[in-house]
């Protein structure tokens, strides 16, 4: 048997030397030392040795598995490193060609201004505040002292989800939501998409972004509106820019006013951008917060004021830079992004 043990290892090593890949290692392997092996079989058949010759037999037997195992390993790695270095070979860089720079996206610029109004709103103490697009007749209509018979309750005009369910129409349900909350006094703004019927023009689209503050507190008045936005158009287009205020009528607010900026171009002198007059397409909508709208919310107007304004982010782009469709805003052409 000591005689068939050397045979079988110089068979193993002579196998080994021949090896080219992993998998003939591994076959190797299996050939000497797996369960039906050839070494495997001779230790098996040891029971028909003597008594004198199994303890000589069994040793010369584990050194030559032994040998044989550190054998197989050492050739593995020796395999494994050739093939590593084949493979780095044929995967060599040309470090001197040129790489593939990729391209790196930008923000909107309908994202800029979003963002760019909350950081200011947020520098002059007003806390940022979210609510859902989709929210009840109540929060859009009723609580914002709307007529029942207001034209922007038709079908023709909203968004219906169901009876008592729309799409907003605006980001003042946000408002009430807050008032409805009652931690006095509140100072807050609020950002988001709102949707109407409208036909797509130059200047209007059925989803628009809007954003509202909203101010209540003991003694507010016209006069901190008008200080506010005045503050706001300032840091927002810069220090030359004037403001206009026209009367006008919204139902959650008493007195309400519209609010007009200098025109960027011209900044106030006419050009054909403003047609002459000097000043921007309108800007915002404002007022003193209506009593019935506190009331609403469980707020005293007898002991509480407020006021409000709201405008389209998307105009507010426009104005910003000069952009004369708001249809661009939403179409994604890249060569339009790419400005910005």
């Amino acid at each position: 048997m000591k005689e068939q043990l050397l045979n079988v290892k110089m068979e193993a090593l002579k196998q080994l030397m021949e090896c080219v890949d992993a998998s003939d290692i591994e076959r190797i392997r299996v050939q000497f030392l797996g369960k039906k092996g050839e070494l495997t079989q001779l230790l098996r058949s040891m029971g028909s040795l003597s008594e004198e010759e199994r303890p000589q037999i069994g040793k010369l037997a584990n050194e030559m598995r032994e040998l044989i195992e550190n054998e197989i390993k050492e050739f593995k790695e020796k395999v494994s490193s050739r093939a590593c270095a084949e493979k780095l070979k044929k995967e060599t860089l040309d470090i001197t060609m040129p790489g593939n720079v990729p391209e790196i996206g930008r923000r909107h610029p309908l994202m800029k201004v979003k963002e760019e109004l909350e950081t200011l709103f947020m520098n002059m103490g007003y806390d940022v505040v979210d609510g859902p697009e989709i929210d009840t007749v109540e929060n859009n209509f009723d609580a914002l002292n709307a007529p029942f018979d207001h034209p922007s309750r038709d079908w023709s005009d909203t968004f219906y989800l169901a009876d008592n369910l729309l799409l907003r129409t605006q980001t003042s349900p946000v408002q009430i939501r807050v008032m409805k909350e009652g931690k006095l006094p509140i100072r807050m703004v609020s950002a988001g998409r709102t949707f109407r019927f409208d036909d797509v023009d130059d200047t209007h689209s059925p989803m628009f972004h809007q954003m509202e503050c909203l101010v209540i507190d003991k003694g507010v008045t016209m006069a901190n509106l008008k200080d506010s936005i005045d503050e706001f158009v300032k840091q927002l287009f810069g220090s030359e820019m004037k403001t206009r205020f026209r009367p006008h009528n919204f139902p959650f607010t008493e007195p309400s006013a519209e609010v007009d900026v200098s025109c960027l171009k011209c900044m106030g002198k006419g050009c054909p951008s403003c047609n002459g007059t000097g000043w921007s397409m309108e800007l915002l909508g404002c007022g003193m917060v209506h009593p019935n709208v506190l009331r609403n919310c469980g707020i005293d107007p007898e002991i509480y004021s407020g006021y409000a304004f709201g405008m389209g982010i998307d105009r507010v782009t426009m104005v910003k830079y000069g952009i004369p469709n708001i249809r661009l805003l939403f179409e994604n052409d890249v060569r339009f992004l790419k400005q910005f």
